[in-house]
């Protein structure tokens, strides 16, 4: 159960069971949503789960169950048992049901004194064992786990076991009608061919094998149809029944009264029922398909965790992690849950929830991802996110509701579905009064083309034409580490036009990095990061960090002094070293104008300034440059300290002048560096026929910079925080055009450029956290970051690997899954404007089970079709 942010409404998914067609949601839809307290509704067929948005004060789930079993459907519940101890009486067992059954999502719970075990019936998407084990300690009781595996054989997935017991039912009740009817349909072709004598005892053998099939195969048929008229609506299965009836019931007729003729029909209900029930059987297993994302999502959560508690590892159930839990990862193991490094170096695949195949290296303070696997040292982490506060357990909330969310484009689906079935109807009356009246061919001939127009309409692929694709699109989406927040998410990425790109932690690091060391004294980097230990500045710690990877062993500095808003001084190893701008350089008396004189290369002799130095020196204090640092360490040449620190500006970086001992001794330029991912993402949106616009709060010089680096023309650069979201409005109402290369305000009715229309789609990318108002007034906000921050995402889609060929991918299977959605809804529409006339031509009245097969098959290519976005290749994006 979701709390829906600060407000009193909760959603909660119920999966429903009995549905056989799209009208069966929206009779289930429409009844739910006039329950007091339920503000939304959205019930898909293809998913079969109802999700509810709703006023606990004025409505509860079991309501809700009982108002879907009045309507003739039911809610799928699993049972488990818990052994409990603790129990010394009656009154006992009584505490513990009463309030296991205060547990939302509980059905029933039963708890038996002398087994010492708890009986619980509940609804899978809302409650689980977990859930249980807490409730029955909390109230002072405990839960048995033999061997630490009783909670790994309890927590199952109930659902997905209600699911297949429906399959298996679907295969026994197909095997039983094929079975009965192959036979039907022999010796009735051998009749037809002459093979077999037109003689009464052969019809009564049709009749006995025929009865079965109508009413033991085709009971469900009956069963739907009657749900569906008692509740003021028609679905399939009245299509189904009528037709199958009518074959069935005539025939009965003729065998009773032989006066009416000779003819039977008994193949042709046969033949209905059964090829109708191979549609739905194969439907069901494709079905299941659509949803395999989730049920890999749900398998990657490991089963056990190893926790440290005493100081001693214990193995415990992954559900018994505890906030602050210390846990070991040993290598190749996965990671149990959300949590920050505390001791260890690995390196951690994080290709499963990300879609990175790339392993991510790990070290103390960074954040691991549960389900991701250790690849390479140990790890110690401390856990900061368990159970459905994971980034896990949140991807498959995510998902699900996307799956089980209607996109826009499925209401015109939804309405002809709404009247497809009387209008059939109608069409099949009419079909019979033309036949018998009009056309004066006879009751037998007029019955079979009513038959055939009955069986042949098909409102399945009509509802399954958008629900099947979603879930499929959707599924591929999260393997790729993509996840939308609802159907109406992915179907508006697709009518994208124009991307906005924020600069800081999106097209670059969001972090600064040391770029540029320009040096006279080849232990500068020693020394500046010795000093800049004390500071929590992120350009003094970006300087630390530089160090660290040029594997420089630091000293502490002696004392240590910030200048807010100017730099640090700092005594290093007997040196006075002084970090920060020209005004503290200033202020402290140091010359600007020149370099030190001359660099200790460790041994006593001078390095003159200008000239070149080698790399690894160490100094005789200690501080050492072993390895080179990741940027190039030059020297200044001709250039002054002032030149270097103009030249360092003007590329777009921040300029940091170091002093030791009163003079000048290097400049060390940090810069938020550009993503390696960035331009080859850049490019490939652009290849799409996307105009990029990069958006940034830094100066115009900064901003083209970094713009140029990445193949971005269009920049908006100097725009407070708070103006963004003015910006993206801007660029959607078509007030911004580009002019000679510079975003210009137009006259508010022009468009942005030639060829664009006077409003823009416009998809805002940003962290998700300070970018949010942007990201709210864009049509498709897309917020990139790492899966730890899934929580926070506020926006349509949330790119969990952190970089931006995400974007592109999303933007693909868009693009994709619309297409195939308009396939199905083509070919659903299609298939009934087509085949309906040549049922009503009498077309098919030799052979009018042929419409069930049509009808069987209409079903199962709207779903197969759905299934190929699973194999959609984004290889190249």
């Amino acid at each position: 159960m979701e709390k829906i942010a600060d407000t009193p409404v909760e959603r909660i998914t119920l999966p429903i069971t009995g549905m056989t067609c799209a009208n069966c949601s929206a009779t289930i839809e429409r009844n739910l949503k006039k329950m007091p307290g339920v503000t939304e509704v959205n019930v898909n067929y293809a998913t079969e789960k109802a999700s509810v948005a709703f006023d606990p004060a004025l409505v509860n789930e079991e309501k809700m169950r009982v108002l879907v079993g009045d309507l003739g459907y039911g809610v799928a519940t699993g049972r488990i048992e818990i052994p409990v101890s603790g129990m010394t009486c009656a009154n006992c067992a009584a505490t513990i049901e009463r309030n296991l059954k205060k547990v939302p999502g509980v059905v029933d719970a039963t708890v038996n004194l002398a087994t010492e075990r708890a009986s619980i019936e509940f609804i899978p998407t809302i409650a689980g064992y977990a859930d249980f084990k807490k409730k029955i300690e909390d109230i002072g009781y405990g839960v048995i786990e033999a061997d630490g595996a009783s909670a790994g054989a309890t927590r199952r997935d109930v659902e997905a076991e209600a699911r297949e017991a429906e399959v298996a039912k679907q295969r026994r009740l197909l095997q039983i009608g094929v079975t009965l009817t192959v036979p039907i349909f022999l010796l009735s072709m051998g009749m037809t061919l002459g093979l077999v004598p037109h003689a009464a005892w052969v019809n009564w053998v049709l009749f006995a094998l025929a009865t079965p099939v109508q009413f033991y195969v085709g009971k469900q048929y009956y069963v739907g149809a009657y749900k569906a008229l008692k509740n003021g609506s028609t679905n399939m299965d009245v299509l189904i029944a009528l037709g199958s009836s009518a074959a069935y019931f005539y025939s009965v007729a003729v065998l009773l009264f032989p006066t009416l003729g000779y003819m039977t029909f008994f193949e042709t209900s046969a033949l209905i029922i059964t090829l109708i029930l191979v549609g739905k059987y194969l439907e069901a297993v494709a079905k299941g398909r659509t949803s395999s994302a989730i049920k890999a999502l749900i398998g990657l959560q490991p089963k056990t965790a190893r926790v440290v508690r005493n100081g001693v590892e214990t193995d415990v159930p992954v559900e018994d992690v505890r906030l602050g839990d210390t846990l070991i990862v040993r290598p190749g193991e996965k990671i149990a849950v959300d949590g920050v490094v505390m001791d260890g170096r690995s390196s951690v695949d994080e290709s499963m929830l990300t879609g990175e195949s790339l392993p991510v290296d790990k070290r103390p303070g960074d954040e691991v991802i549960g389900a991701t696997i250790n690849a390479s040292g140990m790890l110690t982490i401390q856990a900061t996110k368990v159970g459905a506060d994971s980034a896990l357990a949140q991807i498959i909330r995510l998902v699900e509701e996307a799956q089980g969310s209607k996109a826009p484009i499925q209401a015109l689906a939804d309405r002809v579905s709404g009247i497809f079935v009387p209008v059939v109807i109608s069409i099949a009356v009419l079909t019979f009064l033309f036949w018998f009246f009009v056309a004066k061919a006879g009751f037998t001939l007029a019955m079979v083309n009513m038959v055939a127009v009955l069986v042949i309409a098909c409102p399945c692929a009509l509802g399954l034409a958008t629900p099947t694709a979603i879930m499929a699109g959707t599924g591929r989406a999260a393997q790729n580490g993509i996840l939308f927040r609802s159907s109406e998410a992915l179907e508006r990425t697709e009518q994208v036009k124009v991307i906005v790109l924020d600069k800081t932690g999106t097209i670059t690091q969001g972090k600064p990095a040391v770029t540029d060391i320009i040096t006279t004294t080849p232990a500068l980097l020693g020394l500046a990061a010795a000093a800049e230990r004390g500071s929590e500045h992120p350009l003094g710690q970006a300087i630390v960090r530089a160090a660290e990877d040029a594997g420089i062993t630091l000293s502490k500095p002696e004392a240590f002094e910030a200048v807010a808003g100017q730099g640090i001084r700092a005594e290093v190893a007997e040196h006075h070293v002084v970090v920060g701008t020209t005004r503290l350089m200033s202020n402290e008396g140091v010359a600007t104008d020149a370099w030190h004189a001359a660099g200790s290369n460790g041994n006593g002799a001078s390095q003159p300034a200008g000239e070149a130095f080698p790399r690894a020196i160490v100094d005789g204090n200690g501080l050492s440059l072993d390895a080179k640092p990741g940027v190039e360490v030059v020297s200044p040449g001709n250039a002054s300290p002032l030149q270097v620190v103009a030249r360092l500006q003007g590329e777009g970086k921040t300029a940091m002048l170091v002093a030791v001992d009163g003079q000048i001794a290097g400049v060390i330029g940090v810069a938020d560096t550009v993503k390696e991912s960035s331009a080859a993402a850049i490019a490939a949106l652009q290849a799409q026929g996307l105009r990029v616009v990069m958006l940034t709060g830094d100066n115009q010089r900064t901003a083209e910079a970094i713009a140029a680096q990445v193949g971005i023309t269009d920049v908006i650069a100097e725009v407070l925080p708070g103006d963004k979201a003015a910006v993206v409005r801007a660029i959607q109402s078509g007030e911004r055009q580009m002019a000679g290369g510079e975003w210009q305000v137009a006259d508010g009715k022009s468009p942005m450029a030639d060829g664009d229309p006077p409003s823009a789609v416009v998809a805002m990318v940003g962290d998700g956290v300070n970018d949010a108002p942007a990201l709210a007034q864009a049509d498709v906000g897309m917020a990139i970051g790492t899966g730890a921050d899934v929580a926070m995402a506020t926006a349509g889609v949330t790119l969990m690997s952190g970089e931006l060929n995400g974007v592109a991918k999303a933007i693909a299977l868009s693009r994709g899954t619309m297409k195939t959605i308009r396939q199905n809804l083509f070919w659903a529409f299609f298939y009934n404007v087509l085949l309906i006339p040549v049922a009503v031509a009498g077309l098919l009245h030799n052979a009018p089970w042929l419409a069930a097969g049509a009808m069987a098959f209409s079903s199962i290519f709207v779903v197969t079709n759905s299934l190929r976005l699973r194999g959609i290749k984004l290889g190249g994006v």
